[in-house]
């Protein structure tokens, strides 16, 4: 039988693939999708938006997009572009959600909303969404510093709202999502683990950085005219502590995704990094993670006695 976020999203797998700005392009995004996950293209960069039409080509299954809210809140014409696109899905984030969640519904879109604290999943439910993504501090991005681990905010969320969720942070496997279920989580989204898949885009090395990265491998910076960040802790990231000047990061960030220049910028990785061994195909990851988490319930199971 399938669960609320399968039934939701119209997905064989609830394994959803982050909206990772630059990353989360229509080839990563249709991998996915054709493995039985879901795919998401992020549409701040303009490519990103091309893309929402591009995948089209590359896929039939389901695929979401990305709205950031901030970077959105003053041109509803966002809107326009999804529908036009003939996108289904919508998962919103960094704002309120009560910006855009009527208009998507009227255009007949899926609502999915991140959050990061038990009040903002408060404001997404009153908002009206359909699902919620529960991300915890761990996870690679833009983040709250003092926000709570997944572990605790799973839970939390799950314990006041009855509304399907989706756990990110910290996943990375059929363990970690298992983990995420017991807490409440019907599904889960990676970006840390898909950005080193094989079809990503990303360089060769950013990827080995993530393989060769420790349980100590990332932190949270938070630099003068930028919002906190969980970034690798490598190449200009190492060189950042204590700054009270910031250099201009997005500006050369696809220097450092797409070149493997660490001197570039920082990039977004979560911590999970310290528990990814290997590169592989997204269809591997899809399924290894879903089922895998079945085997790890039963393997639980029988621990307890």
């Amino acid at each position: 039988m399938p669960n609320r976020i399968q039934e939701l999203l119209g997905v064989e797998y609830p394994v959803v693939q982050a909206p990772m700005t630059y990353i989360a392009r229509a080839e990563l995004a249709a991998a996915v999708s054709a493995a039985g996950g879901l795919g998401v293209i992020e549409t701040i960069s303009p490519g990103g938006r091309a893309d929402l039409l591009r995948v089209r080509e590359l896929t039939d299954r389901p695929v979401a997009a990305n709205l950031m809210i901030q970077g959105w809140k003053n041109d509803p014409s966002i809107v326009d572009i999804l529908a036009g696109a003939g996108v289904r899905y919508v998962f919103s984030s960094a704002g309120d959600p009560a910006v855009f969640t009527d208009r998507l519904h009227d255009a007949g879109m899926v609502v999915v909303h991140v959050v990061g604290s038990v009040r903002a999943a408060e404001k997404a439910v009153a908002a009206g969404v359909d699902a919620l993504v529960v991300e915890g501090v761990e996870g690679g991005g833009f983040k709250s510093r003092h926000g709570a681990s997944t572990m605790v905010l799973l839970p939390a969320v799950a314990e006041r709202f009855d509304i399907p969720l989706i756990a990110a942070g910290g996943i990375c496997d059929g363990r970690s999502a298992a983990a995420a279920v017991v807490l409440g989580a019907e599904g889960v989204q990676m970006g840390t683990r898909m950005l080193s898949s094989v079809e990503s885009r990303v360089h060769g090395n950013y990827k080995d950085a993530v393989l060769a990265a420790t349980d100590d491998g990332t932190r949270l910076i938070s630099l003068p005219g930028n919002p906190t960040m969980r970034v690798l802790h490598r190449g200009m990231a190492a060189e950042l502590a204590g700054a009270t000047e910031a250099p201009p990061l997005l500006g050369r960030i696809t220097e450092l995704y797409f070149e493997g220049d660490f001197g570039a910028s920082v990039g977004n990785c979560g911590q999970v990094s310290a528990r990814i061994a290997e590169i592989l195909p997204v269809a591997t990851i899809v399924e290894e993670t879903w089922r895998g988490a079945q085997a790890a319930l039963d393997a639980g199971l029988a621990r307890l006695g």
